[in-house]
């Protein structure tokens, strides 16, 4: 797992890795930079125009050092140094005077008035004005200096976190005060303003820097946010047994599908089935059977007394687990039912789609929930559940207190998929693509789930790595298929490449 840490923290593991390692922070500052460096020469020619516009703490630091650098490196460099108190961090200091030193420095502190640059398309600019710490909007001649560098048609590529972006919760931030980057270079590990979806035109592409963070502080400093990466996923998959047979991997029980949304149905069994497990019978109303049979012919069918809906709780006692809401409909008597089922499950389930809208008509069904069960809404299914929310931030923290006071899962589908615990963390996928925004993604993704948790995952396990492998499955559908063609259909077809390369036989 890769943590993620506040800005709080940030500062705090900064200062034990100065301690600890020791180094003094100016060439902690330096080892930043160097990091920045490389990865800048990779992409960017010689041949442009850097302007660096840096401000007077340690983020100013950092750009100071770039400058050094860079210029050491051969590139035509122009750096502003925005001092307006007259005051810089010790290390901004240090650097001025470094950079003061060298041969042909292109070098503007600026006080009082201002004079901009003419910036020209092909120029990059660097931002260095503000770090991950600021905890208030910019305002005056910051802010001047931000939407001017904004206006231009200049490459911009941010240090650590694009100035005027507060590192989590921007909801009393002024948009029109932050550094809208194209890349943004960032240090020892994602800030969490990048995974929300409302960020995105500051943030631009981002790319995690290894600055050396003294791994005593990253293991003993806690932090309920974390991203999955394919090292964690690869232990999950474990070697088959030789003498297994399909019912040693579980049996699971999908009740799907209504009049008009049998393709819901259909697709999540397939995925069911390719996520491993040894048995699937779906539920599914009387209409349903030639399509079901014809579609899917590894699937058992169970048959609802209605024709078109579903009414009937089936037997439970022959099922690992239970999957539910894949083109459900929203009928009162599958209400009802629904209802009936949650009081008699007896084992974590796997809730989405039309039954989560059930449950939002009447939240007094979220206390009827089986304990460690798993729901997998989108933005919007969640909102009717929890009530509207401004930004994804608010409605993460939202879906977090549902998992710990309901003791389920809560998995708040969308870029950077995130998976909330009963315990209070929160899991932020690093898989999938635009492409998989297209109808029947997440009746596949309830598939895989279901069919990891029958295969006796516990439910935390099977919603993290299930959406991991979504994703894996995703992006390699989007690779054959392009993320413009893609079809939900395509991404089960993808799962047994995707188990291969994630460590699976």
């Amino acid at each position: 797992m890769i943590k993620i840490f506040s800005t709080e923290q940030v500062k705090q593991l900064d200062q034990y890795t100065i301690e600890h390692e020791p180094i003094s922070s100016i060439d902690l500052v330096e080892r930043a930079a160097t990091m920045f460096m490389h990865e800048f020469c990779r992409r960017y020619s010689k041949h442009a125009r850097i302007v660096i516009f840096a401000g007077q703490g340690n983020n100013g630091a950092d750009a100071l050092a770039i400058a050094q650098l860079l210029q050491d490196e051969g590139y035509r460099v122009e750096t502003y140094l925005f001092n307006p108190t007259e005051h810089l961090s010790l290390d901004c200091e240090m650097n001025k005077q470094r950079l003061l030193e060298m041969d042909r420095v292109e070098f503007t502190e600026v006080i009082a008035d201002f004079v901009p640059p003419e910036l020209e398309k092909y120029d990059i600019v660097i931002d260095g004005l503000f770090g991950s710490g600021l905890n208030r909007p910019v305002t005056g001649g910051f802010s001047a200096v931000i939407n001017y560098i904004n206006s231009s048609e200049a490459t911009v590529v941010s240090i650590d976190i694009p100035s005027g972006l507060f590192g989590e919760d921007n909801r009393q931030n002024d948009p029109d005060a932050i550094i809208c980057a194209d890349l943004t270079l960032t240090f020892g590990f994602p800030k969490l303003a990048f995974l929300l979806p409302e960020n995105a035109p500051f943030v631009g592409e981002w790319k995690v820097l290894d600055i050396g963070i003294h791994p005593e502080a990253l293991e003993n400093t806690a932090t309920a946010w974390s991203m999955v990466t394919e090292e964690d996923i690869s232990n999950v998959f474990e070697p088959r047994d030789k003498f297994a047979n399909k019912g040693t991997y579980g049996h699971a029980l999908l009740i799907a599908g209504s009049r008009g949304k049998m393709g819901a149905s259909v697709m999540s069994a397939r995925a069911c089935l390719r996520a491993g497990v040894g048995l699937l019978t779906v539920h599914i109303p009387q209409r349903g059977e030639q399509i079901m049979q014809m579609s899917v012919p590894e699937a058992m069918v169970s048959f609802d007394n209605h024709k078109e809906y579903f009414t009937v709780v089936p037997e439970l006692s022959h099922y690992e687990a239970v999957g539910i809401g894949p083109g459900l409909g929203q009928q009162l008597e599958s209400a009802a039912a629904l209802e009936r089922l949650l009081q008699t499950a007896g084992k974590p389930m796997v809730i989405d789609a039309d039954a989560l809208n059930i449950i939002a008509s009447n939240n007094d069904l979220l206390n009827k929930i089986p304990a460690r069960s798993i729901l997998t809404p989108h933005p919007k299914e969640f909102d009717r559940i929890a009530g509207e929310t401004a930004t994804t931030y608010e409605r993460i923290y939202k879906a977090q207190a549902l998992a710990v006071k309901h003791n389920i899962c809560v998995v708040l589908k969308g870029a950077y998929t995130a998976t909330c615990t009963p315990s209070g963390n929160i899991y932020f996928n690093s898989t999938g693509n635009p492409g998989m925004a297209t109808a029947g993604s997440g009746d596949v993704l309830t598939g895989v789930i279901l069919g990891l948790l029958a295969q006796g995952h516990k439910p935390e396990t099977a919603a993290v790595s299930g959406v991991f492998l979504h994703g894996t499955a995703g992006d390699m559908a989007a690779m054959y298929r392009s993320e413009e063609s893609m079809l939900a259909g395509d991404i089960p077809e993808m799962l047994g490449k995707a188990f291969k390369a994630l460590g699976g036989k």
